[in-house]
Parts: structure tokens; sequence; C-alpha cells
């Protein structure tokens, strides 16, 4: 086995229910590429360790591990993991930036099941390297529209798209998440043309739509960042489930109690 990388992460969850089947450990790599103007997770986005105020004072997100130690870590909630039917969720931030150090902790886990939550953007080389070595994919899609796309996240979405076919083809399970954003991701044209191109894959996978939570921008301020989401947040946002059915793609819509929505299927 070669030498273990470093990396950073700003947080572990342990025990969550909501990050992929049965119980799991949560990831988060610190670093993103994308600048997501709804991101719930500031102190994800930038690459170095950073400082959090709160009213319960501060801390520093970001902390450096070697693969070594982060899978000694993980391994050994290995066998509770397991037995209910759970694993580890690589999330962030975005996994694909730190793609060698994550590929180095999953080659070190105790026969435990991987979940890739990625925003897919990155080279084909490192997705395919993280794709490979996980069980299940939960890929993000925000935009179809390039010039769009580029508007809400500052970047292109070729990446994006083209990762996505990649995954369509490597006889992978996974599970399409759209984020819906009053005004930008939720309109016709968008969820059409995310049903489309999901339609066009080898074997469409189900689309979860994830409404947007307008307690989102809570935790700017402690990161020491503005908040600026350019677009109406009392807006309620509208699923269009019938666009999906359409095209006959299993639909499912996350609910929270902070999400209102209006159902117009």
């Amino acid at each position: 086995m070669r030498p273990a990388k470093n990396g950073i992460v700003f947080d572990i969850k342990e025990f969550s229910v909501h990050d992929g089947p049965g119980l799991r450990i949560t990831v988060f790599l610190k670093g993103c590429p994308l600048d997501c103007s709804w991101c719930h997770n500031p102190e994800g986005k930038s690459s170095t360790p950073q400082t959090m105020h709160s009213p319960a004072g501060e801390r520093i997100a970001g902390r450096t591990y070697s693969a070594d130690e982060l899978a000694k870590r993980l391994n050994r909630h290995a066998q509770i993991l397991q037995l209910n039917q759970g694993g580890v969720t690589f999330s962030g931030g975005e996994p694909l930036l730190q793609a060698g150090f994550v590929a180095d902790v999953i080659d070190r886990l105790d026969n435990m099941h991987v979940l890739l939550d990625t925003s897919g953007y990155g080279s084909e080389s490192d997705f395919r390297m993280l794709a490979s070595r996980s069980d299940l994919v939960y890929f993000d899609l925000k935009l179809i529209d390039a010039a769009l796309h580029k508007q809400y996240t500052g970047k292109d979405n070729y990446p994006i798209l083209h990762n996505l076919n990649i995954l369509g083809g490597m006889d992978k399970p996974f599970l399409i998440r759209v984020p819906l954003i009053p005004g930008v991701t939720d309109t016709v044209s968008n969820l059409e043309a995310i049903a489309q191109h999901v339609s066009q894959l080898p074997v469409p996978p189900p689309v979860e739509l994830l409404p947007y939570n307008p307690l989102a921008g809570a935790k700017y301020a402690s990161a020491g960042i503005e908040y600026k989401p350019g677009f109406d947040q009392q807006m309620p946002v509208e699923p269009r489930l019938e666009i999906f059915d359409r095209y006959r793609i299993s639909i499912n819509v996350k609910h929270t109690a902070s999400q209102p929505i209006n159902d117009t299927s």
C-alpha cells in the first residue's frame, strides 16, 4: 500500500441517519471548487482552516489528518455501522478536491459501505478513482444551463455533466440530488432539462429533490462571510413532480419542517 496522504476535514458527524442508508459516519472534506450562492456549509468552501465565531466561543474549522489516522478513527466504529446497515459517507466541501487523500482513507477501511456525496466537479481521473471505490454515489445536479450554472456557482458545468455521463456507464448505484432553489433551480426549464438529461443515461437513476432551507445562511456570520443568496429566499419552491413523472423517473422529495413546498403535481 502506498504511503498515506494528508487531508483537511472540517467536521466528522458520528452516527448520522440522514447521509445515506443505515447508521453512518459522515466525513466533511474542506474546500470546494464551486461557490454556490445557497451553500449551507460556508466553512467547507475554503481549503484552509478558519476560525468560526459563535456565542459559545471560537472554534477552528479544519483539521489535518493522515489517511491512516482518519481510517483508524472510522474503523473503530466499523462493527456498529455494519450491524446497522450503514457505513461511511464522504461529503464536503467537495471530496474530489482531495481525491487522493479520500482514496487512501477508503483503501484503509475495514470492509465498510462507502458513499461518495459529490457535486461532480473535478477531473475524470479523480472522479473515477473515488466512484470506483464507492458502493453508492450521491450526485448533485443543480443547473443544466451553463451560463446560469456559472452565474450561481462560479463555474461552468461541463466537468459535472461529463462525470455524470461517466458515472452512468460505470454500473455503479447512484442517486441524483437536486437542490430546489426558489426561482433558480426549480424553474420549469431547468427541471425539464434535468429530467431529460437523466432519462438519457443508460439506466436512469432515481432523483431526490432537496428543498431550500431558509436557515442556510445562519452560519455565514460565524465564518465572517456576508450571505448574498442572489434570489428571493421567501419564495416557496416548486418541485414540479409531473415533469419527472412524464419522463418515468423515480422521484422523491426530501421534506423538513423548515422547508415549505408548493407541490404542483
